[in-house]
């Protein structure tokens, strides 16, 4: 009895352990799924701004935006994440890569050694770029300067640095539908849900998560606790901003300044770095997809402790 108890129980180990290790296969796009394609830098640039690549692979403390060396560090309960150099150095960076390890990347999370990323790089909402953008900013990122430098190794500990485990992560909460229009809806309104849920990635930071990191989706857009650790992320539905019009929101977009007359601080500041660089146009299309987020209560906001008289 015990005998077959034991065999019963490696048998399910074994079959366990094969159903995770081919749940969590990465995906890779192989070269010859890309058709030949000539990118447009112009729209890369776009792309590039709006995707906020700067934001976090910009050398920290200078002021050229295009000098994407890497090194911030991404503090997050489970570990620092510090981001790598995607300038187009052929050693420390991506000189080397070919576009389909690229378009891999920022779609499906996956490294050219075959690795899954941490979801810190925003890949949930990269994987419902349009793959033209995804070329584009490839095309376009090859352009920029050359930084040497090679970035420290994240520092997180054990169980969460077991890459192979990001597949069960993925499976839970990276949505794998492409983004597709809203026929009901003018396509400026389109255009500002593409440019706020894909390449913006705003939900990234303005939603609260789960115990296991991932976006509570009830509260999509409802703000929380800073995945920094530090301050409090603004609810951006109409719960947050029923006093703000459109026009405010893009005006914000622009120049960081808010209906009051304040100015933005905090990260937000490297945001509007990028979207300042954006079209009228677009602003205009965020300000109006932003404007229309129906209200949603988000966590509540830890009450400020009084200083001691």
């Amino acid at each position: 009895m015990l005998r077959r108890l034991s065999i019963l129980t490696g048998l399910t180990a074994i079959v366990g352990f094969a159903v995770y290790w081919w749940l969590t296969i990465p995906v890779t796009i192989a070269a010859s799924a890309l058709s030949a394609y000539t990118p447009d830098l112009a729209n890369g640039k776009t792309t590039f701004n709006a995707g906020g690549c700067s934001s976090c692979h910009g050398v920290p403390k200078q002021e050229d935006r295009t000098r994407l060396g890497g090194g911030l560090g991404l503090a997050s309960p489970f570990g620092t994440f510090y981001v790598p150099n995607i300038s187009p150095d052929p050693i420390d960076g991506i000189g080397r890569w070919t576009e389909a390890e690229f378009v891999t990347a920022v779609n499906d999370g996956v490294s050219p050694t075959g690795e899954h990323y941490f979801p810190a790089f925003p890949y949930a909402a990269y994987h419902k770029a349009k793959l033209s953008d995804v070329r584009d900013l490839f095309a376009y990122l090859k352009t920029l300067p050359p930084v040497s430098g090679k970035v420290r190794d994240h520092d997180v500990p054990f169980p969460f640095n077991i890459r192979r485990n990001i597949g069960i992560w993925k499976l839970l909460f990276v949505n794998s539908e492409p983004f597709r229009s809203d026929p009901g809806q003018p396509a400026q309104w389109n255009r500002g849900a593409y440019l706020v849920n894909a390449l913006g990635h705003c939900a990234e930071c303005h939603s609260p998560r789960n115990f296991l990191g991932g976006i509570v989706a009830g509260q999509r857009f409802a703000g929380g606790p800073n995945p920094e650790g530090k301050g409090w992320v603004p609810n951006i539905t109409q719960k947050g901003l029923a006093d703000w019009s459109e026009k405010d929101i893009a005006y914000f977009l622009e120049s960081g300044i808010l209906p009051d007359g304040d100015s933005v601080g905090g990260s937000m500041v490297e945001v509007i770095r990028n979207t300042s660089q954006l079209s009228p146009e677009d602003r205009g299309a965020i300000a109006s997809y932003i404007k229309s987020l129906p209200p949603i209560v988000g966590p509540p906001k830890p009450a400020r402790s009084k200083p001691k008289s």
